[in-house]
């Protein structure tokens, strides 16, 4: 029986109890003794303390974001995007005000953190041949906001259970992309590139047999997409009950899922036609046109019906409100892409040559040769700098054999046959000027 006399350590109230166990906190060897009034006490400060911590780091969170907000508008965003990417105004636009809009839902989600009222989060799904620009715009955003940007090849992930890679890599991916700080990975950007490859093969229409990286697949990415703690383990280490995990809250990551998208102009041309007559007298027979230009035009007319026949269930297009389409480069923006973004590769290799003391002159024939190959490649502009690095080959081998000054001039003859380009040696020995940016 403990000593009726007993008081308690802190507030030095005498305790009334019939057994020590009256008492919620008792050491018999010190003495220490803490009465529930005490306790209570000590949980209602705890709690009120971490309610004024929690308000303070959303109110940081706030400042924080609302700075991002304040300097990034959407025609900051769009003027900043048209340094590096030619064409695509529209894919532009779309960017612009769907990475602002969802900055803002942060904001008020902060600023209304006791409330239940929330703004749904709009990822976006973007489409468009390959070589059109898609992954060089989501990683030119990411500079300009200084956030996490991480990209994952979603053909590469399968369902959980199967050979391959779980839905969570994604969130690990950005994890480490943003120096394994938990707070910046969950304010970051992941792209989920080669997302139709994970369309369900039988379209509209269930498969009854096993299809790990498809259907599957996107049945793993809905909560993650919608914002859910998503937990992983260290890059290398094996999923088991014993490996140490991380955890990492997607409520505020945007998801940017994108891919070619083949074939989904003829599903929007089908529906486009769907209720003409196809047969019989009178029938208009429109002739087969698979120009770029009619691409163009049928793509910026894709709906989330037309992706549903493609492939993807009606769950992830509902978590993928936004559609953002860009459009087939032509011979004349791959001619610009050469020269004019800022880290064009024509301004790339002046740059390498001018530390060699050498100045690099292109003639406009031999980029409109650069940019014919590129349309025969069927690859966009993924192709250019590889062109010019096969044209440039010998030259780059041969011109640090001397440090005179001088000037390289590719020709249209080097890119369509071979030819060596032109090399003047100058008379001033001076250095080379930098290439202006």
């Amino acid at each position: 029986m403990a000593d009726n006399n007993m008081r308690c350590t802190i507030c030095g109230r005498r305790l009334k109890m019939q057994s020590q166990y009256d008492v919620p906190i008792y050491d018999p060897n010190t003495g220490f003794t803490v009465c529930r009034n005490c306790i209570k006490e000590i949980n209602h400060y705890l709690e009120e303390e971490d309610h004024r911590r929690f308000h303070e780091l959303k109110k940081t969170f706030a400042d924080k974001i609302g700075a991002v907000i304040e300097k990034n508008k959407p025609h900051v965003i769009k003027e900043y995007l048209d340094q590096f990417i030619i064409k695509q105004e529209r894919a532009k636009k779309i960017l612009s005000v769907a990475v602002y809009n969802h900055y803002k839902r942060m904001k008020y989600d902060y600023e209304h953190a006791d409330s239940d009222d929330e703004i749904d989060k709009s990822n976006v799904i973007i489409m468009g041949p390959t070589g059109c620009g898609k992954t060089a715009m989501l990683s030119h955003l990411s500079k300009l906001l200084d956030i996490p940007f991480a990209v994952t090849d979603a053909s590469s992930l399968t369902e959980a259970g199967f050979v391959g890679a779980d839905v969570e890599v994604a969130v690990r991916n950005l994890y480490y992309a943003a120096g394994q700080n938990i707070e910046k990975t969950e304010h970051g950007i992941i792209y989920l590139d080669e997302f139709d490859k994970i369309a369900r093969k039988s379209g509209e229409n269930n498969s009854i047999t096993a299809d790990p990286g498809h259907e599957g697949v996107q049945q793993g990415l809905l909560k993650m997409l919608e914002g859910s703690v998503v937990e992983f383990t260290a890059r290398g280490q094996r999923k088991h009950p014993e490996a140490p995990t991380i955890k990492v809250n997607t409520k505020n990551i945007l998801f940017i899922v994108g891919g070619a998208f083949v074939g989904i102009d003829k599903i929007v041309a089908q529906r486009i036609r769907k209720g003409e007559a196809s047969l019989g007298f009178g029938v208009d027979i429109q002739p087969k046109d698979e120009s770029d230009d009619k691409f163009n035009e049928l793509i910026h007319q894709v709906r989330p019906e037309d992706l549903m026949k493609y492939g993807i269930i009606p769950e992830i297009i509902g978590r993928l409100p936004v559609i953002c389409t860009l459009e087939t480069l032509d011979e004349h923006s791959l001619f610009r892409i050469l020269t004019e973004p800022k880290n064009a590769p024509v301004k790339q290799y002046q740059k390498l040559l001018a530390m060699d003391n050498v100045q690099l002159e292109f003639e406009e024939a031999a980029l409109l040769a650069v940019a014919k190959k590129a349309i025969e490649r069927k690859t966009g502009a993924r192709s250019l700098k590889g062109i010019i690095e096969d044209t440039m080959l010998d030259v780059m081998f041969d011109i640090p054999k001397s440090e005179l000054p001088r000037k390289v001039i590719v020709t249209e003859e080097c890119v369509n046959d071979g030819a060596e380009p032109k090399v003047i040696f100058l008379e001033d020995e001076e250095p080379l000027a930098e290439v202006a940016n």
